[in-house]
């Protein structure tokens, strides 16, 4: 499976019971597909899914599906702390007709590179479809290293990684030493160095809000290979992307980007709480400057766009 554009990880719009507000769900997908979202991820982390049930995780993949209705490919998050619970998710996802599935390392474990990779290809096995690895430490605790993806990247069903780690470091081991593995964005906040580095993918968070922006910048990068511009327009999304990466309420600020554009989302679920104002309005003040800075980027014609001599 070749993955291109930008998949936005969906949010789980709650009410104010915190109970999943399953109508609003459904708005905030057709929201993204009228974004002219490449593809949709479900179940993942910008979806609370680790404060879900299993019935609501289950029930996710086999609506969304439903709503989705074949108009783009979705992506199933199926991450876990049991290997056997990952299988689990991963046979749902592929009964309820996910493309690929969204695979990181098991919480709190800290397996070692062996280890994980006795935890993947037993989750290939048990569902056979493609996978896009997750490596994410800040919250897995630890890394899909090179003796892992050595061993795993044999098996052609393991297509892509979305690297969220941060480090720049390891954007060039996997481009350099991994090229037949598909290189996909996983931090916001440095969309334009995976697009240098050859990333025709991007596993995006702010789309949930800032879709049209983002597909911009892919669009520039990717597509047209316009750096120059892609710089711009990235200098302009910069400070969004370091509100929501280094803020500490990652998935708070995205439902309140959603919120801002009259989106239903409603509050987080336990142990996490609602932003504070301070940061709504970091949100506001970034988020609109941003849309105006890129509208104009945009509007540019070639002549406009040229340094003056």
């Amino acid at each position: 499976m070749r993955f291109e554009g930008i998949y936005t990880p969906v949010i789980t719009p709650m009410g104010p019971d915190r109970e999943i507000d399953e109508k609003g769900w459904v708005d905030v997908i057709e929201h993204l597909l009228d974004q002219g979202m490449h593809g949709l991820v479900l179940g993942g982390t910008t979806g609370e899914n680790y404060a879900l049930t299993t019935k609501e995780r289950v029930r996710q993949f086999q609506y969304g599906n439903e709503v989705i209705a074949g108009r783009v490919p979705w992506i199933a998050g199926v991450n876990d702390i049991r290997t056997e619970d990952v299988s689990a998710y991963a046979v749902a996802a592929r009964e309820a007709g996910a493309s690929a599935i969204l695979l990181a390392v098991p919480p709190y474990s800290i397996p070692n590179d062996k280890e994980l990779a006795q935890h993947a290809l037993a989750v290939d096995k048990a569902c056979g479809l493609p996978v896009m690895l997750y490596n994410y430490p800040g919250r897995s605790g630890t890394e899909f290293g090179r003796e892992f993806l050595e061993r795993v990247s044999r098996n052609s069903n393991f297509t892509a990684i979305k690297e969220s780690s941060g480090d720049i470091n390891r954007i060039h081991m996997i481009a350099r030493e991994f090229p037949h593995l598909q290189l996909s964005c996983g931090a916001d906040d440095q969309a334009l160095e995976f697009f240098v580095w050859g990333a025709r993918s991007w596993v995006c968070a702010a789309g949930n809000f800032l879709g049209a922006e983002c597909i911009a910048l892919y669009e520039t990068c990717v597509l047209e290979g316009d750096f120059a511009k892609g710089r711009r327009i990235m200098k302009a999304l910069l400070p969004v992307m370091t509100v929501l990466e280094r803020g500490g309420k990652f998935a708070q600020c995205v439902k309140y980007g959603c919120e801002m554009d009259g989106l239903p989302a409603g509050t987080v679920r336990l142990p996490l709480r609602p932003i504070k104002k301070e940061l709504k309005r970091q949100m506001r003040d970034a988020v609109s400057t941003a849309r105006k800075t890129i509208q104009g980027i945009l509007a540019e014609t070639p002549d406009s766009a040229a340094p003056a001599r």
